[in-house]
């Protein structure tokens, strides 16, 4: 123990930390991170203040089980309820739209937005009313990379 105690410098908490973190690139827990973090905070605080071994793996207990803790109760629940599956969804119906092309034959066509949605500002669009260049639409639903629209009243 007097050897471990003689032999563990700062950056062996550094580089364990380090090594935790890169494990998780390979394990889709995102839990060995913040064993990895608290293994960082113990290399930090023993470059500044020594301690023994026993107190060292103390620290990092503590800081493991309070970076968990913290992302368990902080952070966690609000990736989940901010989840990205559908959310292009919720980004573009209700917006409204110019007509820009018209296809009469089809009942598709090309329309506008004032500003980018989504990362474009023209999208293809299916309409069953007969539009014209120039009306507005507003889009009531997604179908694939097109829009379906209706013609604004």
């Amino acid at each position: 123990m007097e050897w471990l105690n003689a032999h563990i410098a700062y950056w062996h908490w550094i580089v364990l930390g380090l090594a935790l973190a890169g494990l998780e690139i390979f394990l889709p827990s995102f839990f060995v991170l913040w064993f990895g973090a608290a293994a960082v905070c113990v290399g930090l605080v023993l470059w500044v203040i020594p301690m023994s071994l026993t107190a060292q793996l103390l620290l990092w207990i503590v800081n493991s089980v309070v970076f968990v803790v913290l992302w368990h109760k902080l952070v966690s629940p609000r990736m989940r309820d901010r989840s990205l599956a559908g959310m292009s969804r919720e980004a573009i119906i209700g917006q409204t739209g110019i007509v820009v092309q018209h296809y009469a034959d089809s009942g598709r066509g090309r329309l506008k937005f004032p500003a980018p949605i989504l990362g474009d500002d023209e999208w293809d669009y299916i309409c069953e009313a007969k539009l014209a260049s120039g009306d507005r639409v507003t889009v009531t639903e997604m179908s694939g990379n097109a829009l379906i629209v209706r013609p604004k009243t």
